[in-house]
This record gives C-alpha cells, sequence and structure tokens, in this order.
C-alpha cells in the first residue's frame, strides 16, 4: 500500500446521501464498509467529520447568532456525526474509538495524543469529533492539525467532486481537472481545497492533500493501491 498511516476528511453534508438534512443510514454503511477494506489490509485509519448536516456556525452568525456560540453548537454536531459513524463501523466489525476534543466523557474519550496513536497502531479506527476544541476554526483545520499530530502520511479529502478544477465543475463545464498540483499553484491561481488556515498550515509540514469522491464506491481503495485518483496537492 502507497500509505501506512491516513487521515480521512469527510463532510458532515456527505452523509445526507440523498437527504435534505441529517443522516443518512446507507451512505454511513456504504462509507463503513470502504473503510473496512482499508483497514483489512492493515492501514491505520484516522477520521474527521465535519457537521454540516446539522449546523454550521458560521451560517448560525450569519443570521444574527454569536458566533463562538455558534461553533460550539458546530463542534457538537460533529460528534453526534462522529457517534453515527461509530456505530456504523463497529456494525461493520471494525474496532473505532471517538475521541473529542471537548470533553464529553459519557460518550467520547478526550483527544489524547498518545491515546490516539496507540489505538491506531492497535489497528482501532480513531474518530476525532469536536473540532479543534476552539471557535473560529473548521474541521478543515482540526483535519490537518490531527493528522500532524498522529503523524499521519496523507490527508484524503473525500468530497463529492472527483478532484481540483480550474473552476467549479458544476458551474463551468470547461472546467478542467489537475492530476498533481502544488501548494504554490493552488494558492496563485486562488483554487479553492481547505480554508486557508488548515491549507498553511499542510504546506508548513510538508504533508500532501488528496482531493477526491468519497461517495463512488471503492475509490478509496483504489487511491490507497496507487492508482490515480483525485488529485494531489503537495510539495
Amino acid at each position: 500500500m502507497k500509505y501506512n498511516r491516513i487521515l480521512l476528511k469527510l463532510s458532515g453534508e456527505a452523509l445526507m446521501g440523498e437527504r435534505q438534512y441529517g443522516i443518512d443510514p446507507k451512505r454511513l454503511a456504504e462509507y463503513a464498509q470502504e473503510i473496512k477494506e482499508v483497514t483489512d489490509l492493515g492501514i491505520e485509519v484516522a477520521i474527521v467529520i465535519g457537521g454540516g448536516n446539522i449546523f454550521r456556525g458560521v451560517a448560525g452568525a450569519s443570521n444574527g447568532m454569536d458566533r463562538v456560540q455558534g461553533d460550539h453548537m458546530g463542534m457538537l454536531a460533529t460528534v453526534i456525526n462522529g457517534l453515527a459513524l461509530q456505530s456504523a463501523l463497529e456494525d461493520a466489525d471494525v474496532p473505532t474509538r471517538l475521541q473529542t476534543a471537548i470533553k464529553i466523557n459519557e460518550v467520547a474519550e478526550p483527544f489524547i495524543r498518545r491515546k490516539a496513536m496507540r489505538h491506531l497502531q492497535k489497528g482501532r479506527v480513531v474518530i476525532f469529533g469536536g473540532g479543534t476544541g476552539n471557535p473560529y476554526f473548521t474541521t478543515d483545520s482540526a483535519a490537518v492539525l490531527r493528522a500532524i499530530e498522529i503523524e499521519a502520511d496523507v490527508i484524503l479529502k473525500g468530497t463529492r467532486v472527483d478532484g481540483i478544477y480550474t473552476a467549479d465543475p458544476e458551474k463551468d463545464a470547461s472546467a478542467t481537472k489537475f492530476d498533481f498540483i502544488t501548494f504554490d499553484d493552488v494558492l496563485s491561481k486562488g483554487l479553492k481545497v481547505m480554508d486557508t488556515t488548515a491549507f498553511t498550515l499542510s504546506q508548513e509540514n510538508e504533508l500532501p492533500i488528496i482531493v477526491f469522491d468519497m461517495n463512488t464506491n471503492g475509490n478509496l481503495i483504489k487511491l490507497l493501491s496507487g492508482e490515480n485518483i483525485g488529485t494531489k496537492v503537495q510539495m
């Protein structure tokens, strides 16, 4: 396999499946099966998941809500998604631990770096919920931060688009896809991969990012087997 330890970043919206809100059990089961195929090959998997299918702090703030309160609500939404994904993984016989940046001891472990790494070494999938535990930071930032802390080889950003394009392919039919692109080129071309804080942190730590379509069955295992899936951002 191309990588030994990965951090998979999933958006909360991806969990909606065909629904307009909330969590689609069918989509959860599909993700759990994809992740199981990867762990069965001995790859260590950590996951950061967003909360946009339930609540977005930025959206709340734009409607007059206090931003800090809104962001904390968003963090709790990621914990709900983490619990749902944990349940789906365990239904697929994948040992899983949920760690959170905010203490909710009744439902999850607090994030402890050494403990997280030990879980990974023992073949457990580790889900990181609660973002960074701080307002004004996105789950993209949480994904990069956790990936660096656990010494992941790569960040895999699963989206509904199959890579990075010159423009939004859903709006511009002439947009072309990159197979590889450098961090500097992403910035100079003004392409949107992650928020600036997360992207800069990844660049400074020379942590590659691969953007790919997680909703196509088999893509994750193909990517990790070395097939040219998605777009790789590297130095």
